[in-house]
């Protein structure tokens, strides 16, 4: 029993060894620090929450707590590879475009991108991305309709030559019933709003105001592939919009998480109307205000410029402020106006302060100037 207990501590003094190897301190798979697990025989060290993932492809890869004891075999696996390895191998032709997701995105994102890189091996050779890198995509998609709120089958078109998204309302139809230039395109999972889990959210500028589209795909891998796709034509739109840029300068600007969305109350510009209950979402300088989290169209937007350009954030409302529900207010001061936001709980107050004070903290861009002067000018 003491030569046992003596081995396992070897083993556990070795396998913490290897642990304490460059890469191998954070999820080969998100990037989450200290990760507790490991997977065999692919000889990575994993999260908790990636290690649960893995259990679903169990004929590719076994996971360990390294808590557990292990033997002489298994710590020469993780000794021999090591996330550094392994990234070498499984992630050697991930295109620029593709979209690796951190710990904190949704389950479908991290499940794809480890499927994508141990199950399929997409990144180990090009002709296995054809379904996202081929520059043109055609397909159906359940989207939701704009009034009744039922998703319906939609034949959808995705060209870069063209530089659009098109979706047709009728499978024979010769004439979409939108067309979403590559120009303005963004994509965002949104599985708890769109009450899908491979619920995706695409929103795009038509007469310089926002659009949004639900839309989701009963096959995980499919969604993740059209929400790739669109990256792809984002990047290479890009590419020659800004022929000086990196690819590390464009890559940000491909997709974007929304900066805050929740429920806040709101009233008019004489702020003697009574505040109404609206959702809010926060997409980088716009601040939009909805009836429902899922109406295709914002019942209007604000401008959020930078403090070069007297724009500034307050924590609560001018006193003689009446007819509001909730207790934590917001006013924002622009050269135009103040608005009067007003949130249900302190924390909700904080966290969509936080986002706007690093909004107006962001000097603004050449290119938001003519946006501002578009809401400087809307009626």
């Amino acid at each position: 029993m003491e030569g046992e207990a003596e081995a396992n501590n070897n083993h556990k003094q070795q396998l913490h060894d290897v642990q304490s190897r460059p890469g191998n301190q954070s999820c080969a798979d998100c990037g989450n620090p200290e990760p507790d697990w490991a997977s065999l025989p692919l000889g990575v060290f994993v999260c908790q929450a990636c290690s649960l993932l893995h259990r679903s492809i169990p004929h590719i890869t076994r996971v360990k707590s390294v808590q557990e004891t292990w033997d002489d075999s298994e710590v020469e696996i993780m000794a021999s590879m090591g996330n550094t390895a392994a990234k070498a191998m499984y992630e050697q032709q991930v295109p620029s475009f593709y979209y690796r997701p951190t710990h904190s995105d949704c389950k479908l994102l991290r499940e794809q991108w480890i499927r994508a890189k141990y199950e399929r091996n997409e990144f180990e050779a090009t002709e296995k991305q054809e379904a996202y890198s081929a520059g043109y995509r055609e397909g159906f998609l359940w989207k939701r309709g704009r009034d009744n709120g039922q998703f319906f089958s939609r034949k959808f078109i995705l060209s870069e030559r063209e530089g659009a998204l098109k979706y047709f309302n009728k499978q024979d139809a010769r004439e979409p019933k939108a067309v979403m230039k590559v120009e303005t395109l963004n994509a965002t999972f949104q599985p708890a709003k769109i009450g899908n889990p491979c619920g995706l959210q695409i929103t795009h500028l038509k007469d310089n105001s926002t659009r949004n589209i639900f839309v989701y795909h009963s096959e995980a891998k499919e969604m993740v592939d059209w929400f790739n796709a669109i990256r792809a034509a984002r990047f290479h739109y890009l590419q020659v919009a800004f022929p000086g840029a990196s690819d590390e300068e464009l890559v940000p600007k491909l997709t974007r998480n929304f900066m805050r969305e929740g429920f806040m109350e709101k009233t008019g510009p004489k702020h003697t109307e009574g505040f109404k209950k609206r959702w809010f979402t926060m997409d980088d300088r716009r601040l939009m205000y909805f009836k429902d989290p899922l109406d295709a169209y914002a019942r209007g937007e604000v401008f959020i410029g930078s403090k070069e350009n007297s724009y500034t954030v307050l924590s609560g409302l001018p006193p003689s402020t009446q007819g509001h529900h909730f207790t934590h207010g917001i006013t924002i001061v622009t050269p135009q106006r103040h608005f009067l936001f007003a949130c249900e709980t302190e924390a909700e107050q904080r966290d969509w302060i936080s986002a706007f004070q690093r909004v107006i903290n962001r000097p603004m861009r050449p290119q938001e100037y003519a946006v501002e002067a578009h809401f400087k000018h809307k009626p």
